[in-house]
């Protein structure tokens, strides 16, 4: 995510620091942007005079956090997700960082306002984008129960500026609402799985041809409007289907992992990728991702008031 966001800041026309405790990761996290802003040139998304030696100057990677946390407005947070590793960081942070800058961690599911130290309080938000954020608009930004009003309302606006959608929730919730949405999803699909009733290209065939053709351009609830409430209502009250219990876990997923299948990082997750270089795969996913973007401009969502 540290990538993504320093590309998605710079193009929008902010200065940019990125760090990382990882050398390599670091030094990787170059290859990474340079990657991305070239698709999204050649997608007519970025503009041309978006360089790679444009781009190097506008994100400066330091080495350390207090040249990056030097006279910075807004820091964002985006490490591991570990409450241990979060706090150091924020401690860390509290003692070099301006007295007047926004604390925001892009966490996804933590309840980090307990992590950051009292007189950070009144200017910490969760400001939370998705992967890739420079292609996918959504943001969640969750006051903390001290944030300053005026916080939330100068990120709102840095994210509209940014060309995307935030979602402001005036309390944490763990996940926010895609992300929870999401969830629900993954416990159903873990014991699809796990107790035998589909292949996971029989479920992703199922979500992309059922449930992803209708979403971009009705969203649910929208749909069940659609749908009509009188047969949704019905189809409740039949109490057909049980929600899976939320176990923690997946033998399926189990299996994979500690079989060394991660992904497309491996070369197989839960489906096979071959030989092929990991950033072409991410370079193809993102093509596409722009080529749906472009498609639901043109067609637009349909919504009530």
């Amino acid at each position: 995510m540290g990538h993504g966001l320093a590309l998605l800041f710079a193009l929008g026309g902010h200065a940019v620091r990125l760090t990382d405790i990882n050398a390599n990761t670091l030094e990787r996290a170059g290859t990474l942007m340079q990657s991305a802003l070239a698709t999204l040139r050649d997608a007519g998304e970025a503009s041309a005079s978006w360089t790679g030696q444009r781009l190097s100057a506008a994100v400066r990677r330091c080495g350390t956090l207090a040249e990056t946390l030097e006279g910075a407005d807004v820091v964002i947070e985006a490490i591991v997700e570990q409450l241990d590793a979060k706090r150091r960081l924020f401690t860390e942070i509290d003692a070099i960082g301006d007295e007047r800058m926004i604390l925001a961690s892009n966490t996804s599911y933590l309840n980090v306002f307990p992590l950051i130290p009292e007189r950070r309080q009144q200017r910490a938000l969760i400001a939370h984008w998705y992967t890739p954020p420079y292609l996918v608009d959504l943001v969640d930004l969750v006051s903390g129960p001290k944030t300053e009003a005026a916080v939330v309302e100068r990120m709102r606006a840095t994210v509209v500026a940014l060309g995307q959608v935030p979602i402001v929730l005036n309390r944490f919730i763990p996940g926010y609402i895609a992300n929870r949405i999401q969830s629900a999803i993954t416990l159903e699909v873990n014991r699809l799985l796990d107790e035998g009733y589909a292949t996971p290209r029989e479920i992703d065939d199922a979500i992309i041809h059922g449930l992803a053709l209708r979403m971009p351009i009705l969203g649910h609830l929208a749909k069940a409007d659609f749908t009509g409430l009188n047969l949704t209502r019905q189809v409740l009250a039949n109490k057909m289907y049980g929600p899976p219990p939320v176990r923690g876990r997946s033998e399926t997923l189990d299996r994979l992992v500690e079989e060394g299948h991660i992904g497309v990082r491996s070369g197989r997750g839960y489906f096979a990728w071959g030989a092929r270089d990991p950033s072409d795969l991410f370079r193809e996913r993102d093509k596409r991702l722009l080529a749906l973007k472009r498609a639901l401009r043109e067609i637009g969502p349909l919504t009530g008031e």
